[in-house]
């Protein structure tokens, strides 16, 4: 599998060359073999690139992430076909039970506060949030037809940001967030794709004009990751850097634990995804979820 994380903000053009990825810069040129790339961020909103280089990106799977004058990811180039079982895979995505997907929506939920709950412990929070986010993951219902998804997010992000912090206003802390999100939806979704799902039908995200509602079910229990990465490292920040996406980027490059093995954040994804179709087309009690904590070691 493709592993590298690509990051240009400095190039004039890209090109295809044999099957390498030629960056251009003054007069200076980059070549990488376009194998070994798993996510391709562009960053730079005057960079040109041909067709035959996008075409041959899609061909190796590669998720193109092109970013605005923001410095924030706008768009996705994802391949249309990425599987030689796509359509039959694709027709049991259809027929998804929808009990079956909100017994899996209960326990992603459930996931996704547990470990904002071992954010929390990690950075000596409130004893008293941490308490109530357990009460709120063992209240959590079929479908969280109660909202313990929204509660516990509520007091997750006051205690991580402050009591001023609003999810979603144009500061720092957010711009942080999105990207992180931003980048690891992407590795998601080429996850998706190279595993012949569609990322826009989703489990219980359901947005007619979101275009990944599944990659946004998978990514939720990836989240408290970036959080623990923005509070660490941008808390004190009057501007969003470079050296803050390239941090953010190099997330996706560390280990992960899941089912008492350290895995790369994809094979993470992988493991993480099969175990939910499993119980979504065999009925298999297989639901496993990486814990949120990043290794560096090889």
């Amino acid at each position: 599998m493709s592993h590298r994380i690509i990051y240009i903000e400095k190039c004039e053009h890209l090109k295809l060359y044999l099957d390498n990825l030629k960056v251009l810069y003054n007069n200076d040129e980059i070549t990488i073999p376009i194998s070994d790339i798993q996510i391709l961020v562009i960053d730079n909103y005057k960079a040109s690139l041909i067709v035959p280089l996008i075409n041959k990106l899609t061909d190796n799977n590669v998720c193109t992430i092109l970013c605005g004058i923001d410095h924030l990811p706008k768009s996705y180039i994802l391949p249309m076909n990425g599987h030689f079982s796509q359509s039959g895979n694709i027709e049991k995505q259809i027929a998804w039970d929808s009990d079956n997907k909100k017994r899996i929506h209960q326990k992603i939920v459930k996931a996704k506060i547990f470990n904002q709950v071992e954010i929390l412990k990690k950075n000596n929070k409130s004893f008293e949030v941490i308490k109530k986010l357990y009460q709120f993951m063992d209240e959590v219902e079929l479908d969280d037809i109660t909202n313990r998804e929204g509660l516990a997010a509520k007091m997750y992000f006051r205690e991580m940001f402050g009591s001023d912090f609003t999810r979603f206003d144009e500061d720092v802390i957010n711009a942080g967030l999105n990207y992180g999100y931003a980048i690891i939806r992407a590795l998601i979704s080429s996850i998706i794709v190279a595993k012949g799902y569609l990322p826009n039908l989703g489990i219980f995200h359901r947005g007619k004009q979101n275009m990944f509602n599944l990659s946004d079910d998978i990514i939720e229990v990836f989240r408290p990751i970036v959080d623990d990465y923005v509070l660490n490292n941008m808390m004190d920040e009057m501007i969003f850097k470079q050296s803050h996406r390239e941090g953010l980027i190099q997330l996706t490059t560390k280990k992960m634990k899941i089912d008492d093995r350290k895995q790369t954040m994809a094979n993470a994804i992988y493991v993480y995804i099969e175990s939910i179709l499993k119980e979504l087309e065999l009925n298999e009690e297989t639901f496993i979820f990486p814990l949120p904590y990043c290794y560096d070691d090889i």
